[in-house]
């Protein structure tokens, strides 16, 4: 049996349901340059639907990691999705200001979508009055991942202010960290310390948030002198209920989830994206309290230490 086959069946799911996806939803910025331009995917049924708001990795927009926010609307939840000013649809203007504190805009994105629920629930038509508002989870790739961490409890040594301030957001109770860096210091290598400043001072110590990180076991990026093993940082240092997905043999791409068709996917992999979509959507129904039948049973598939895509480890 295939693997993606055995995911199927080993990690049970509800039945997928048609989505409704309305874009872009345009939100006042003060201060930000310009308008927040949003997406949300929901489910045509159902009602007290949880809420995920996902941050894409550097460069991306609404538009990209549909393996995973189609998925996720299909089988019951609303994802949000805001276009971050560092992506390639924006086009910042090379000089730009705002360049130094993209992560900071980045995480105000977040919180200025959660400010705005009503707006956005009133854009999409028939999601009235469907939202669950206690249940919301932050998730984000790459970039994307330290942006949601940061509503989690992930502190940045902002390089502009010299402080780390805690933005943590208690309407968010759960997150998904997908390929997310790790500390900084000694670690970072050259480039990354000259041309990502908000990587330098990473504090992982009030992440208390309960968060599922995936780490791909060959994602070597030019940020860190350490290699794969620096994307699991936020699982080991980090305090809390933390889940720890290793993808064997994924990079930094996990096998294809920014996108169906995404140029920069260098390890396109069907089985291990779908592998991820089934993980990831069992760990939110259980870390938001909805139920945890899909969540043990990926549990006891994937700490078995013999499955060929992947290992699952909790603390």
């Amino acid at each position: 049996m295939a693997a993606a086959d055995m995911a199927r069946t080993e990690i049970p799911l509800t039945e997928a349901t048609p989505v409704v996806s309305v874009k872009p939803v345009a939100l006042e910025a003060p201060g930000r340059g310009e308008d927040l331009r949003v997406r949300i995917s929901a489910p045509t049924t159902g009602s007290e639907l949880p809420v995920v708001l996902f941050s894409h990795g550097f460069g991306s927009s609404l538009d990209g990691y549909g393996p995973l926010a189609d998925f996720w609307a299909a089988h019951g939840f609303v994802v949000i999705q805001p276009t971050h000013l560092d992506s390639r649809t924006v086009a910042l203007p090379q000089g730009d200001p705002r360049a130094q504190r993209l992560w900071r805009f980045r995480v105000e994105d977040m919180k200025r979508v959660l400010d705005r629920l009503d707006l956005l629930e009133a854009a999409v038509p028939g999601l009235a009055g469907r939202l669950d508002r206690t249940r919301i989870a932050a998730a984000g790739h790459s970039f994307g991942g330290q942006t949601a961490g940061n509503l989690l409890g992930l502190r940045v040594l902002d390089p502009v202010s010299g402080v780390a301030d805690d933005l943590s957001d208690p309407r968010v109770t759960a997150g998904v960290l997908l390929a997310t860096a790790g500390r900084g210091g000694a670690d970072l290598t050259p480039f990354a310390a000259e041309n990502l400043p908000w990587l330098k001072g990473t504090d992982f110590a009030h992440l208390t948030t309960p968060a599922l990180v995936v780490a791909g076991d060959k994602d070597e990026l030019p940020m860190s002198v350490r290699g794969p093993e620096w994307l699991t940082d936020p699982y080991h240092l980090s305090p809390g209920r933390k889940s720890l997905l290793t993808l064997f043999g994924g990079e930094h791409s996990l096998g294809g989830i920014p996108g169906y068709e995404a140029r920069e996917t260098t390890d396109e992999n069907p089985e291990r994206v779908a592998l991820i979509q089934r993980v990831t959507w069992a760990y939110l129904r259980q870390a938001l309290g909805m139920e945890d039948a899909g969540w043990t049973a990926a549990r006891k598939w994937l700490s078995e230490g013999t499955n060929p895509l992947g290992r699952l480890e909790s603390k």
